[in-house]
C-alpha cells in the first residue's frame, strides 16, 4: 500500500501548459543572445583561458530571466542574491574545509548549503547552485580568485545580465512582459 502510495505520486497531476506566444518567444531568443554575447565579449577582453565571465550558470540564468522573467526565480532579488550567496558560501568551504574534506563533499555541500541559505534569505535561483559548483570544481586560475570570486566574475558578471534583462524585456509592447515584478 506504501509503495502504491509513493509511486502514484508520479501520476500526472496537471496537462503540460501550451506553448508561448511566437513574440515572446522571439524576445526570450533576443535577450538570451545579446545577454550572453555582451558577457562573451566581456569575457575575452579579460581572459580568453578559462572565459572568466562565461560560466555555465549564467547560460542557466538566461533561461530565466530573458526565457521567464515572470517567474520568482527570474526577480533580480533571486538573480543577484542567489548566485552572489551562493559564490560566498564556496569560497568559505573551499578556504575552511578545503584541506580536510573530500571534493565529493565539498561539491555536496556547496550546492546544498547554497540551497538552504537561499531558502533562508528568499532568494531562490536555481543557477546560483551551479555558481557554488563552479567554484569548487574550478581552474586554479578561478579558485585563485578566492574572496574575489563572489565579486568578479559573479556579481559583475550578473549585473551586466541584469541591465540586459533590465533593457530587453521592455521593450516589448506587450503590457504583460515586463520586468521586473519586484526589486526586494
Amino acid at each position: 500500500m506504501r509503495l502504491r502510495n509513493y509511486f502514484n505520486r508520479m501520476k500526472s497531476k496537471d496537462i503540460r501548459p501550451h506553448r508561448k506566444p511566437l513574440n515572446k518567444i522571439a524576445w526570450s531568443v533576443v535577450g538570451a543572445f545579446i545577454g550572453i554575447y555582451v558577457m562573451s565579449i566581456f569575457s575575452n577582453s579579460f581572459s580568453v583561458k578559462d572565459s572568466f565571465f562565461l560560466l555555465g550558470s549564467f547560460g542557466a540564468s538566461a533561461v530565466l530571466i530573458y526565457g521567464a522573467p515572470e517567474v520568482h526565480f527570474s526577480q533580480p532579488r533571486n538573480l543577484i542574491g542567489g548566485h552572489v550567496l551562493s559564490a560566498f558560501i564556496s569560497v568559505f568551504l573551499v578556504k575552511s574545509l578545503g584541506g580536510f574534506l573530500s571534493l565529493e563533499l565539498l561539491c555536496s555541500l556547496s550546492v546544498a548549503l547554497s540551497v538552504l541559505v537561499m531558502h533562508l534569505t528568499l532568494t531562490m535561483h536555481p543557477p546560483g547552485g551551479a555558481t557554488a559548483l563552479l567554484y569548487v570544481i574550478g581552474s586554479e586560475h578561478i579558485q585563485s580568485l578566492g574572496w574575489l570570486y563572489p565579486f568578479t566574475p559573479i556579481a559583475l558578471g550578473v549585473f551586466i545580465m541584469l541591465a540586459i534583462a533590465l533593457i530587453v524585456n521592455n521593450m516589448s509592447n506587450n503590457t504583460k512582459r515586463h520586468y521586473p515584478l519586484y526589486w526586494y
